[in-house]
């Protein structure tokens, strides 16, 4: 395994991170934990998850991943060498998330205190905001041309989230607090106030980022080599898309996107053609194509982490072998061929 140094902090993790989105949905609790033994067998020592885990999320199972991983045996055992993050879920018409979630210091200091609950932990190493509380893109929404009036638009103040992330920090229930879905104004607003006032300032930005989806490129990648807020790259396959699997139309049994065709962010004709060319390449070079998708994630300058997640334990060694796959400039130039013709068709 690889380890990075998360932004501007002493803590290493591991560049492949274990994503939980399935457990509770399409994992069962011991599956689960035959997952984590795995993964940390093999070096991951980042684990991330979210108060809305599974993915969809649903009344029903609602925090039940972060339950899940609060009974694995070695998170007791071995906490002093893992790395675990948890999200605060951001607005969203669901009662069931605390009644009514955003981003104010009641909100944020109680959807952590109960994440820890679940968890059975006294401090989660890295906390984060999932998505943005006001209106922005995300979540592969295009084309804002504009904003709602300022008597409109209602959001918790950027200046009393850090205040109470920083006095979560300070009671020692988070060590590091870090972006989800964030855009180049949102994070360079947080680093502003952060600086400004001394509180706690992010160190990671966890957002989407495959051969499909390269938009971080534009604006964030940036922030982040110079600002040392490093990507957290999440459906680094594109809900399994780049595997291949979907090709010609195929519904794989009990697949993410048979089983749910919410999913469709990765799978228009643009898409599916470039996921040819890609698979292509792959085979060209001997790869597997859902290592060589992985293989140029892991290998980005501004990348700091990147996390898979699997259903079959067949796929987790797959993804977590990625990480011993260098790339050569030719297949990335070939990469960026493709990319060139087909450039970001799943924003």
């Amino acid at each position: 395994m690889k380890y990075r140094k998360l932004g501007k902090t002493q803590h290493e993790v591991s560049v492949i991170c274990l994503g939980t989105m399935t457990w509770g949905e399409q994992n069962t609790e011991r599956e689960a934990h035959e997952q984590l033994d795995y993964a940390f067998e093999r070096g991951v020592n980042f684990i991330d998850t979210a108060e809305m885990y599974p993915v969809p999320p649903k009344a029903e199972t609602y925090t039940l991943t972060e339950k899940y991983i609060g009974t694995w045996d070695k998170l007791k055992t071995h906490l002093d060498k893992i790395f675990l993050a948890s999200k605060i879920a951001g607005p969203m018409e669901a009662g069931y998330i605390r009644g009514g979630n955003n981003f104010s210091k009641d909100q944020i200091k109680k959807a952590c205190e109960d994440s820890l609950k679940r968890l059975q932990v006294e401090i989660i190493d890295l906390y984060q905001l999932h998505w943005p509380e006001r209106t922005t893109n995300y979540f592969g929404q295009l084309g804002i041309e504009s904003l709602p009036p300022t008597c409109e638009e209602s959001f918790t103040p950027f200046i009393e989230r850090l205040e109470a992330l920083d006095e979560l920090r300070k009671e020692g229930k988070i060590k590091e607090f870090g972006l989800s879905n964030e855009t180049p104004w949102g994070v360079m607003k947080y680093l502003q106030i952060s600086e400004r006032e001394g509180l706690i300032r992010p160190q990671s930005i966890q957002n989407p980022y495959n051969l499909l989806n390269r938009s971080f490129e534009v604006g964030n990648a940036e922030i982040s080599l110079r600002e040392n807020i490093g990507l957290l790259a999440y459906s680094p396959l594109g809900f399994g898309v780049l595997t291949g699997k979907y090709l010609k139309g195929a519904k794989p049994e009990n697949a993410r996107l048979t089983k749910w065709e919410r999913f469709s962010r990765y799978s228009n004709p643009e898409a599916q053609r470039a996921t040819e060319l890609y698979c292509e390449l792959a085979q060209d070079h001997g790869l597997s194509p859902a290592q060589m998708a992985l293989a140029f994630v892991n290998q980005r300058s501004f990348l700091t982490s990147n996390i898979i997640g699997a259903t079959q334990m067949d796929q987790l060694k797959e993804n977590i072998e990625s990480i011993e796959i260098e790339l050569s400039q030719k297949i990335r130039d070939e990469i960026n061929q493709i990319h060139s013709k087909i450039s970001n068709p799943a924003p």
